[in-house]
């Protein structure tokens, strides 16, 4: 479910934003193919490159699998961020060059962190026939964290605090009285909330901005009606938010302070510099790599094309 970003997401030049006070924004989710996937892209996009530390979001499937065809995204790399992969239906397996081996299940958080560099695939488990379905996100490490070594982590049990008319997992960062024991390495949050027909209302804090990605059903917020493939921004100074419902619906709420530093992504990279990008780039070009291991996977390797202010 990784990336990877293109010039189509972002531009290709450093962005720093500054978070709105409250608002409904609701824009179109980009189209993106991952592997045989298609993906719907909330984030990044132009205008809007993060937030909190969230820069990227990806909703997949739904999309039926089976033993012998899958997500099957071969080992690439990253820098400079956290992968956090969520699933609300099947199953996938997790590599890495840290050698982790982790099926994920729905309900269950991998959480990986790049730092100076990191290598995975993700893949189908050979075993899971049915449905599909998921998000992966990424958050921009700060610069305190993101020049360290890798780290990987898998979370089966989160907390679940319930709000009157909605159930939800915290899988990053504190919601509702409740904290997750995963790392986080800027005061975020990522929230599913599970709502049933009816109205909801989420406690906020003021000082951090926040988003929701809609994944089934539909949910209005304010007069904005917020489905499957659209992305609202709601900015900050908010102490709650008020959410309502026809029928059953599920969404991701994330959010957290704003990201003070400024950000530039270009595939599966994110960094501040165009010379840090050009290294990571060709330390993963190149024929041997400290930087970049191998994974124990068949799988090869994906390539990348030069950055466009090399090409």
């Amino acid at each position: 479910m990784s990336g990877p970003l293109t010039p189509t997401d972002a531009p290709s030049m450093p962005l720093s934003q500054d978070a709105a006070s409250p608002t409904v924004e609701v824009t179109e989710s980009r189209t993106a193919t991952v592997g045989r996937m298609t993906v719907r892209r909330a984030l990044p996009k132009r205008g809007r490159r993060t937030i909190g530390a969230w820069c990227f979001v990806d909703h997949m499937g739904p999309l039926a699998v089976d033993e012998n065809e899958g997500i099957d995204i071969g080992p690439h790399p990253h820098i400079g961020l956290q992968t956090v992969t969520w699933l609300f239906a099947g199953e996938v397996l997790h590599r890495d060059s840290l050698g982790s081996e982790q099926t994920i299940r729905a309900g269950q958080l991998n959480l990986m962190t790049a730092g100076r560099g990191v290598v995975h695939s993700e893949e189908r488990t050979g075993r899971y026939r049915g449905e599909l379905h998921g998000v992966q996100l990424w958050v921009a490490q700060p610069d305190g964290t993101r020049v360290t070594e890798a780290a990987f982590e898998h979370h089966s049990d989160l907390p679940q605090p319930e709000l009157d008319g909605c159930d939800t997992t915290v899988f990053v960062g504190s919601f509702a009285g409740a904290t997750s024991p995963a790392r986080a390495d800027t005061d975020h949050v990522g929230v599913e909330l599970r709502m049933r027909a009816g109205s909801v209302t989420a406690p906020l804090i003021r000082a951090h901005e926040y988003g929701l990605i809609v994944t089934e059903g539909s949910i209005t917020v304010e007069d904005a009606i917020v489905e499957p493939g659209r992305l609202a921004y709601l900015g900050c100074q908010r102490d709650e938010l008020v959410l309502s419902a026809r029928d059953d619906a599920r969404a991701i709420l994330i959010g957290g302070e704003p990201f003070g530093e400024p950000v530039l992504m270009w595939w599966n990279f994110v960094a501040r510099t165009q010379d840090e990008i050009t290294q990571a780039y060709r330390d993963w070009s190149g024929d041997v790599s400290e930087r970049f291991d191998h994974v124990a996977t068949s799988m090869a390797r994906i390539p990348a094309s030069p950055p466009p202010w090399l090409a």
